[in-house]
């Protein structure tokens, strides 16, 4: 997974399978649209308008619960 945010556009992209999808775009509010893929696999989460949305200054915490990792 990678979270990325470009301060020019105010957009927040939460990418949840890496590599190339051919994917179409299911618009939730005006400012959340989920990429949906091959198999209805959701690749990926952007949030427009990024700072009202997730308020201004106010990171939210991430918190991952039930996560295994494996090292090579």
């Amino acid at each position: 997974m990678k979270i990325s945010y470009d301060s020019e556009i105010d957009a927040l992209y939460i990418r949840l399978v890496e590599g190339q999808h051919q994917c179409r775009s299911l618009q939730l509010t005006e400012e959340i649209a989920l990429n949906i893929g091959e198999n209805e696999l959701l690749v990926g989460i952007e949030v427009l308008d990024g700072t009202e949305v997730l308020g201004a200054g106010n990171l939210p915490n991430v918190v991952l619960e039930n996560i295994s990792f494996t090292v090579a």
